[in-house]
């Protein structure tokens, strides 16, 4: 441990969850899930924060060469999207170099730049940085799971009473199943 600094790698360690040894820079689709901080119901509480995800997430193609955006729904703490990355394809541009975690960082950076000059501009009372530090990510492996996937976000809000990220959510309710791609 370094006393100057109060770092302990054991205690500070983040563990990555992403695949080992896996490009996610290379053409493929992706499920993502980023919540808040806290798992805070921001998107709930500040309608303003909502329309800044869903703007700056449909922005994301003019940012990024070979970026396709899919099925995606703002949660009240927390968001899913389907992003496609197609670089050196018809929707992509040969050499493209886009990562998927720089651009969900970019994505990430460019709601809370977005929400800190209304929360100063309004004087509103609330966290800035509002994304928790990391995010979840599936690689859909094929038109089937996808399918299945693109189904969840969709039908995600009709199940928000049961969704463990719900605060109000009670453990003695009926548990939902988790889908198979979740595993």
């Amino acid at each position: 441990m370094d006393s100057m600094s109060g770092y302990n790698p054991d205690k500070h360690h983040r563990r990555s969850i992403r695949l080992k040894n896996y490009d996610y820079s290379q053409n493929g689709s992706y499920f993502l899930t980023l919540c808040t901080f806290d798992r805070s119901c921001y998107f709930e509480q500040f309608g303003q924060l909502c329309q800044i995800v869903e703007a700056q997430w449909q922005s994301l193609p003019e940012r990024f060469s070979g970026v396709v955006l899919d099925e995606y729904v703002v949660m009240p703490n927390h968001f899913h999207g389907i992003i496609v990355l197609c670089r050196d394809t018809p929707c992509g541009y040969p050499g493209s170099s886009n990562h998927l975690g720089n651009i969900v960082g970019s994505f990430k950076s460019l709601c809370v730049n977005a929400w800190l000059k209304i929360i100063n501009s309004e004087k509103i009372n609330a966290r800035g940085k509002f994304w928790q530090g990391n995010y979840y990510e599936h690689i859909i492996r094929n038109d089937s799971e996808m399918e299945r996937i693109r189904r969840y976000i969709a039908e995600n809000p009709l199940r928000w009473s049961l969704d463990q990220e719900n605060p109000g959510y009670n453990k003695h309710q009926e548990q939902q199943k988790a889908e198979p791609w979740m595993m």
